[in-house]
């Protein structure tokens, strides 16, 4: 287990107020992982209580097994860190199944758009987190960049399997960023 590093004067300086401080901010960070990856286990095991037994089913449990790897890497860390979980908890264990099982009734294709979608946006949640980590904590960034290559594999999986053609891509895709975003922001914070 690597320990954190200390900030530095050039971190200090850079900080403006209303900036969290360094373990305030790998607080914040694991929790909303934590949080996110939780749901995202909850949305694949949405999909697959429909699409299990469809030629779909190996891909998303596939992308489930990946999720619950990175799941499980929060999950120490939170213990290492002592980092507290989320609080929104049982909404993020109802509204990622609903959300999974929605899309894919919507059918194959719709799934695979709330995958891109989805996956979209952790894609940019997790770069903005490595650049606000910044030097400071090199093993959880590196354990970030390698979850974030994942996600946009799950990203390319989708649009392989036909995400823009599910009916509504445009608005369907807008309104699951616009709640993973809104998650996100939630569970930075409560």
């Amino acid at each position: 287990m690597s320990q954190p590093t200390h900030p530095t004067e050039s971190d200090l300086q850079r900080r403006l107020p209303g900036d969290l401080a360094p373990e305030a901010l790998v607080e914040r960070v694991i929790r909303v992982d934590h949080a996110g990856e939780y749901g995202a286990k909850r949305i694949y095991e949405g999909q697959l209580a429909v699409l299990g037994r469809k030629a779909e089913g190996h891909v998303i449990r596939h992308m489930l097994d990946q999720e619950l790897k990175h799941l499980d890497a929060f999950e120490k860390l939170m213990v290492e860190r002592r980092a507290r979980p989320s609080v929104l908890f049982p909404i993020w264990h109802v509204a990622g199944f609903a959300l999974g099982a929605a899309t894919a009734l919507m059918g194959p294709k719709a799934a695979m758009a709330c995958t891109v979608a989805v996956e979209e946006v952790i894609d940019e949640h997790y770069r903005q987190q490595m650049r606000d980590l910044g030097e400071n904590e090199p093993a959880l960034t590196e354990k970030i960049e390698v979850f974030r290559a994942e996600e946009v594999e799950h990203r390319d999986t989708g649009l392989a399997h036909g995400a823009e053609q599910a009916p509504g891509y445009e608005m369907l895709s807008g309104a699951i960023k616009a709640g993973s975003r809104l998650a996100i922001w939630l569970a930075e914070r409560f």
